[in-house]
C-alpha cells in the first residue's frame, strides 16, 4: 500500500495533467478568466477528494519535515506542482 502522501501527489498530478492536457484548452482557451476559474474548481475537486477520504482521522502528512492536515498537505503540493504546468500551458497559449 502507498503513503497518503504519495496517493495524494499522484492524486494531484492526474488532476493536473488531465486539466491542463485536454479540459483547460477546451474549456478555457486563451482566456485567463476561463482559466482561473477552471482552475479553481480542479484544486476544488482534489480537495473534496482527499477530504472525502482523510477528514476527521487527524492523519498527519509531513511536508518539509513538518506535520499538515490533509487540507493544507493538498494544497500546497497542488500550488507547488500547478505552478511549472501553469507556465507551460500560458507560453503555449499566450492571450
Amino acid at each position: 500500500m502507498l503513503p497518503a502522501e504519495l496517493l495524494v501527489v499522484l492524486l494531484n498530478l492526474a488532476i493536473l495533467l488531465v486539466c491542463y492536457l485536454h479540459v483547460f484548452p477546451r474549456v478555457a482557451g486563451k482566456s485567463m478568466g476561463k482559466l482561473a476559474l477552471a482552475s479553481a474548481s480542479a484544486i476544488a475537486f482534489a480537495l473534496v477528494i482527499v477530504g472525502w477520504k482523510y477528514m476527521g482521522l487527524g492523519y498527519p502528512f509531513l511536508l518539509f519535515g513538518g506535520s499538515l492536515n490533509w487540507f493544507w498537505y493538498t494544497l500546497i503540493t497542488y500550488a507547488l506542482m500547478e505552478i511549472p504546468i501553469a507556465i507551460w500551458y500560458l507560453k503555449r497559449n499566450p492571450s
